[in-house]
């Protein structure tokens, strides 16, 4: 039967090499698209093993010296830059990763990004932050990413035991990583919201010419064939075709690999080697993809199986019931609930909101024929042409068939307006500093307990610096644990941009940089009044050195500079509102920006899914079509009729998967964060709006094909 089912497969003509094609083509996407959410997961898994190399435990014993070892991080434009100074205590101690030797005193090595970006910047901006000899570049292996900015420093073991966080370690690069779980299970979902419209595509594609094929099989079980074998012939058909489109998936994914590793899909880019497979990896997709095609071939096949007569005998699918709204109101009354009460363990959370998020996404698929009933019913009552009452009849006649080529699009809609909806939200209330503001112009060096001694030149300096307009010393407050604010500043050293002191008040508590944490300046705001007389205030201990600047980039990074110079071997680098969290903030820019590759992909793939399944339909209704034209109906209205059917589900679907979306984004925000859903930015939309519109071009391709089979001729030949 193996034999006989490939002779049919391809000995069917046009109709079934194209038929073949398509569904080959729909295999290649798939296979491509999981073979590169597979390559990711490996790929993040790579950047996690080499990120924890920065950060080697500290270990000792055995016959090698040890290396003294001090990573901290600074930060430059918001990108973060990560300085390692090692010091060798012999000549067995281990050499850090991606350099030929460890650097002496005085010398230093960079990545290929820091080496460019020193390069393009002043010196008194960055460059004069790394003083001493450059020796070379630092290799992949010791980079997380191409983009990675680290400087491997030297120096005496005297000054790096000095250095916060410093440690002694007798092997690197062995350090294991923490599994990123949340990092692999987000891939997932993206990897279902791609793939779902890729199998819908397939099953379409497999769809194609259902009705004369059914007719073929129905013909061969009278004959005497058994279902075992009809099932044998529609698994090969599509075996055969899947086979082919999962080598061409290798195929795209390896031309492609390189691009897509220059995607920052975590905030940061990946190597092109790290994007590997795995044995099993190969395994999966290599069996996997043909077996699950060969499953929807038999699925959507499955009437002949049950009686030959079957296939002739059709009647009209019952009406989708209203009961198929359930899952989706249950979905929203579970989020509702989680704003009330808010487990307080991660896990806790999980267990309310995926099951939330999960029963609303597949109730939007329950309802889908539901919802294209009622839409088809309304546009039926107020039709006022030939061509919308017959599409809106077509449609509420089998809604199901209207609405599973563009399930897809409801799916991966609302899984990209969720994400696109939180991200934007968070990254709004939790992200760097706005352009332009007061917060983006303050730059504060934090040194806690490790109170310094400021010479009085630092302050000169900081002053005449190009930009800056004042800098200014905050005291520790002794009553830190009580009070509201942790530091003290004398009221005549309070800048107006910032709030102001009490009437009648010395001393006031202020925040450590003048900003409280999670919060803009604001000069209206009044600082509580401090209880330390005045005469008192220079004798505490330095909390914090805060410098104002004009907001320009230059202005911030030349003061950044200066107090990186007079305090080298503080933990904390100084640092604008934002800068520890603009790593978080540009990782989930990089979700943001794989959520919009989500939504292209996916409307892509639901053009071609609507592209199919409107020839599909033309083919299967030549002869209805036929008798309209000779009852004299325009080829205008048909095509008007073709056009409605696909576009007005679809149009209607996307509306609603977005409001779902953002409904649902809304939710988790309010019961997670406590923050209110800020509208996505117009280039969302415009994504949207355009990948519909490609979609509905789509669609216009195909109806030049109606007037060409639906000819005087097919009537006269049926």
């Amino acid at each position: 039967m193996i034999g006989f089912g490939l002779r049919l497969a391809v000995a069917g003509g046009r109709e079934a090499l194209t038929r073949l094609a398509l569904i080959a083509a729909a295999v290649a996407v798939g296979s491509g698209l999981l073979l590169t959410t597979l390559a990711g997961v490996n790929a993040v898994n790579a950047q996690l093993t080499r990120s924890a190399s920065v950060y080697p435990s500290a270990s000792t014993g055995g016959d090698v010296d040890p290396l003294w070892w001090s990573t901290r991080e600074d930060y430059f434009h918001g990108k973060q830059i990560i300085r390692i100074d090692v010091a060798a205590s012999g000549h067995s101690a281990p050499t850090p990763l991606g350099i030929p030797a460890t650097p002496g005193p005085g010398e230093y090595y960079v990545s290929p990004a820091l080496r460019e970006l020193l390069a393009a910047q002043p010196a008194d901006q960055l460059d004069d932050r790394y003083p001493g000899r450059d020796l070379g570049t630092v290799g992949p292996a010791a980079l997380t990413s191409p983009d990675t900015l680290l400087v491997i420093m030297g120096g005496t073991q005297d000054e790096v035991a000095g250095l916060p966080l410093a440690r002694q370690v007798t092997s690197v690069g062995d350090t294991p990583a923490i599994p990123e779980t949340t990092v692999n299970l987000i891939l997932g979902v993206i990897a279902g919201g791609l793939l779902f419209p890729v199998l819908i595509f397939i099953g379409t594609a497999t769809r194609l010419s259902a009705a004369r094929r059914e007719q073929r099989f129905a013909a061969m079980r009278l004959v005497g064939a058994t279902p075992k074998q009809i099932s044998m012939v529609a698994a090969v058909e599509a075996t055969a075709a899947a086979v082919a489109g999962t080598a061409l998936g290798f195929v795209l994914f390896y031309a492609l690999r390189g691009p897509m590793a220059g995607i920052p899909f975590t905030g940061m880019p990946f190597f092109p080697s790290d994007m590997s497979l795995g044995v099993l990896d190969v395994l999966l997709v290599a069996l996997g993809v043909p077996a699950g095609a060969a499953v929807a071939a038999q699925v959507s096949l499955r009437r002949v199986r049950i009686s030959p007569l079957g296939v002739t005998r059709r009647v009209t699918p019952r009406a989708p019931r209203a009961y198929r709204l359930i899952p989706i109101l249950f979905g929203v009354a579970v989020l509702f609930f989680a704003i009330g009460y808010r487990p307080e363990t991660s896990d806790g959370q999980t267990a309310v909101f995926l099951p939330g998020l999960l029963l609303i996404m597949a109730g939007l698929v329950l309802a889908g024929p539901w919802l294209t009933m009622v839409g088809a019913r309304v546009m039926a009552r107020y039709a006022g042409r030939p061509a919308t009452l017959i599409a809106a009849r077509r449609l509420a006649d089998n809604p199901k068939a209207g609405f599973r080529a563009i399930s897809g699009i409801m799916v991966a809609l609302f899984v990209t307006s969720v994400a696109v909806g939180v991200i934007t939200t968070i990254v709004a209330n939790r992200g760097p500093a706005p352009i332009g503001s007061t917060e983006a112009g303050t730059v504060s060096m934090d040194f806690g307990r490790e109170a310094p001694s400021v010479p009085d030149a630092l302050f000169s300096e900081l002053r005449s610096t190009s930009g800056v307009r004042f800098a200014a010393t905050v005291r520790e407050n002794p009553d830190r644990l009580s009070a509201s604010e942790p530091g003290l500043i004398a009221c005549t050293d309070l800048p107006s941009a910032y709030g102001r002191c009490a009437d009648g008040a010395g001393v006031a508590e202020v925040a450590m940089g003048f900003i409280p944490f999670r919060e803009s300046a604001s000069p209206t705001r009044v600082w509580q009044t401090a209880s330390v007389p005045l005469g008192d205030l220079q004798r505490l201990p330095v909390l914090s050195i805060v410098v104002g600047t004009d907001g320009s980039a230059a202005a911030v990074e030349r003061s950044r500079t200066v107090l990186e110079a007079a305090f080298p071997t503080f933990r904390v680098a100084p640092n604008v509102p934002g800068d520890f969290e603009s790593g978080f903030a540009n990782t989930l820019r990089g979700w943001e920006q794989l959520a919009n590759v989500i939504i292209i992909a996916s409307l892509a793939l639901a053009g071609c899914s609507l592209a199919v399944s409107v020839i599909g339909g033309l083919t299967e209704r030549r002869r209805p079509f036929s008798l309209l034209r000779l009852s004299g109906a325009p080829v205008q209205v048909l095509r008007r009729v073709v056009a409605l059917e696909s576009a007005v589900p679809m149009l209607a679907v996307a509306a609603v998967a977005i409001g779902m979306g953002l409904l649902a984004a809304h939710l988790f925000l309010r019961a997670q964060m406590d923050y209110t859903l800020i509208v996505p930015e117009p280039r969302f939309y415009v994504i949207v709006v355009v990948g519909l519109a490609t979609c509905l071009g789509v669609i216009a391709s195909t109806l030049p094909l109606l007037e060409r089979i639906t000819g005087p001729e097919t009537a006269r030949s049926e």
